[in-house]
């Protein structure tokens, strides 16, 4: 149990866990059996069970890869560029993932963007 932390906050954790996997799951199943109608194909629903965990235990590792790629590089959030790395062995996706952030940075020029800092950052007063 981490420090500081009481068994009321750690098992309200646990619950929110347990209902996102769930809503994923129901979110993975309801794609799964759309695109299988849309193929005029059926899935069993083993078949359906094992993607929707296998989708979800995918999402869980892509989550812990981006935080420690954005740990790595000295930030607490997550940016483009560690998606963009995450998808380096499937080279179609990584294309893909760069030319959708390019178009993202044509729309919105202040994407990307760092802000400078001045004095008045430094010493506390706001803008």
């Amino acid at each position: 149990m981490e420090r500081g932390e009481s068994d009321t906050e750690r098992e309200d954790d646990i619950e929110k866990a347990e209902l996102l996997k769930d809503r994923f799951r129901l979110s993975a199943i309801s794609i799964i059996q759309n695109e299988a109608k849309k193929h005029d194909m059926e899935a069993s629903e083993a078949v359906v069970s094992c993607i929707a965990d296998l989708a979800f235990k995918f999402s869980e590792q892509l989550a812990k890869d981006l935080e420690l790629f954005a740990r790595h590089a000295n930030r607490k959030s997550v940016n483009m560029e560690d998606v963009i790395l995450s998808a380096h062995r499937n080279e179609d996706l990584a294309a893909s993932l760069r030319s959708f952030s390019q178009e993202m940075k044509a729309k919105d020029p202040q994407i990307g963007k760092k802000r400078k800092k001045s004095k008045a950052d430094d010493i506390g007063i706001p803008d």
